[in-house]
């Protein structure tokens, strides 16, 4: 497995790496047995950066997580990276953000208790608090990594203004974002901010949820699974999309590669401080997604994959409406 360098801090992890919020039901029922083997297999494959939130499942992916640790001799090469923040209800509903410095410490104290853990590798706000100066969000982890719980400071879904702010009160050493064939906005300026500001990438949704796997059929969405609400798997819109996934199929063929590898090959192509996130909630998925370490994409291939899958053709946004709305990502590039 190589790794790769999260921007200019030193800080290295795996080329891939895992998300595991798939684990914990949003995309419907999860096998704990075999998420716990799927991480356990990624760890032994070489994959060192796992990555959630610690309202994923209310706390059930940090618990699962921190149960496949226990007890590993790959914990002291694992590095973990949560989101927090999101705020959630008895009824599994989302209530909004809270990144204040009091709350940043409180949800630090709980995910070092169902993670099993003495500090977090990477930590980072899942969305920007409009009511809350990002400067302090990011003074408040500042102290937890004075305090040796948190190793690295990371960002997430936020735009170029708020990178500049929040770089200028402490190192942050990678923003997470969506990045795939179908979701590009993050080229006209984010991506550049980053570069400039020395700051690396960790890109999820690399396959757009399952829509670019070349595994997805029209109705696949099930009971408990937010894609319903998507708009990209909705009406036309996912006709649309799985229109381009057949003209990425036959560029597949030609390599010898599935649909998912060459969308995975071509996110990681896009520059060594990028490391894609794959979601693989089985070893079957997770076999699938290590192979794109494998495909080398030659330039003529590149420009066969843009011609196939050109920059704003996919069809309805990433999130509904009303997520759309609050992400600090969306306003301006």
């Amino acid at each position: 497995m190589l790794n790769r360098s999260l921007g200019t801090t030193g800080f290295q992890v795996s080329a891939l790496g895992l998300g595991c919020m798939g684990m914990s039901g949003m995309y419907g029922p999860a096998d704990r047995a075999e998420s716990t083997a799927t991480i356990h297999a990624a760890l032994e494959a070489g994959i060192t950066l796992l990555d959630t939130g610690d309202f994923y499942g209310m706390g059930h992916n940090e618990m699962l997580i921190g149960e496949a640790l226990r007890g590993t001799a790959a914990r002291d090469r694992a590095v973990v990276s949560v989101k927090f923040g999101a705020m959630r209800d008895p009824a599994g509903g989302w209530t909004g953000y809270d990144a204040r410095p009091a709350a940043v410490k409180s949800f630090l104290a709980y995910t070092l208790q169902r993670l099993g853990l003495d500090h977090i590798d990477i930590y980072r706000p899942a969305r920007l608090d409009t009511n809350v100066p990002i400067e302090d969000t990011i003074g408040a982890i500042a102290d937890m990594v004075q305090a040796g719980y948190v190793r690295h400071i990371g960002l997430s879904e936020v735009g170029p203004e708020t990178i500049r702010r929040a770089v200028a009160v402490h190192p942050i050493c990678d923003l997470q974002i969506e990045y795939s064939l179908i979701s590009r906005g993050i080229e006209d300026r984010i991506l550049l901010v980053c570069r400039e500001l020395g700051i690396g990438m960790t890109a999820y949704g690399v396959l757009s949820r399952g829509l670019i796997s070349g595994h997805w059929r029209k109705d696949g969405a099930g009971s408990g699974d937010f894609r319903v609400h998507s708009p990209r798997f909705q009406g036309e819109n996912v006709d649309a999309n799985l229109a381009l996934v057949e003209a990425l199929r036959t560029i597949a063929n030609i390599k010898g590669a599935s649909v998912a590898q060459i969308a995975i090959a071509w996110v990681a192509a896009q520059g060594e401080d990028i490391v894609p996130l794959v979601g693989a909630r089985r070893r079957l998925q997770l076999d699938e997604a290590l192979g794109a370490l494998d495909v080398t994409l030659t330039p003529a291939d590149l420009a066969a994959i843009e011609e196939a899958v050109p920059k704003g053709a996919a069809s309805g946004e990433r999130y509904a409406a009303a997520q759309m709305a609050m992400l600090d990502s969306e306003r301006g590039g």
